[in-house]
């Protein structure tokens, strides 16, 4: 069923697109704008975009340790990433934006975030405590019986790690319409 596809989300730095697919599913025009195809530091977005999902890179301002192999020019390209997205979100205006990272050295850069959670607590048997920053509605959590130490936390790929659990991303888009 097509919601509306005149709303334009825009998915910034989004991979494999996960977050963005239940607006896609729903009709919304979803706009995947990342490498290798698109990169946002020199992205011009179109008029009238609705929403915005930012993911930019997360290795760069981890504290799980992966940072300790950055050295200073990838962590300033990391940066101007981030800014980037922030420069898309300013000159669009939409109705709600969000910048997603892990806990990490990005909140020292962008201060406070507005919500924080763990991926069992919107269904997913995953722990990945992560920051969200912006204008949007705190999606309904659906939290799922999870322990720490659960294996399931120690055989995930960084390509898994990264992704986002479609159980977020539904909780996000029935919260973000």
């Amino acid at each position: 069923m097509l919601l509306d596809e005149t709303k334009i989300i825009l998915d910034l730095c989004g991979g494999t697109g996960s977050w963005s697919k239940p607006y896609k599913d729903a009709g919304y025009d979803v706009r995947l704008v990342t490498l290798p195809d698109q990169d946002v530091r020199v992205y011009i977005p179109p008029k009238n975009v609705y929403g915005i999902l930012a993911a930019p890179p997360c290795t760069e301002f981890s504290i799980a340790g992966a940072w300790k192999q950055v050295n200073e020019d990838m962590f300033l390209h990391a940066l101007s990433i981030v800014d980037a997205c922030f420069r898309i979100i300013l000159v669009s205006r939409p109705v709600f934006w969000v910048v997603e990272n892990p806990v990490g050295f990005l909140r020292q850069y962008l201060g406070k975030p507005r919500w924080k959670f763990c991926r069992w607590e919107y269904g997913d048997k995953f722990s990945k405590p992560t920051l969200l920053w912006g204008d949007f509605n705190i999606p309904i959590r659906h939290p799922i019986p999870f322990e720490r130490g659960d294996m399931t936390d120690k055989i995930r790929s960084p390509v898994e790690r990264a992704r986002t659990s479609p159980c977020f991303a539904q909780a996000f888009f029935e919260a973000n319409r």
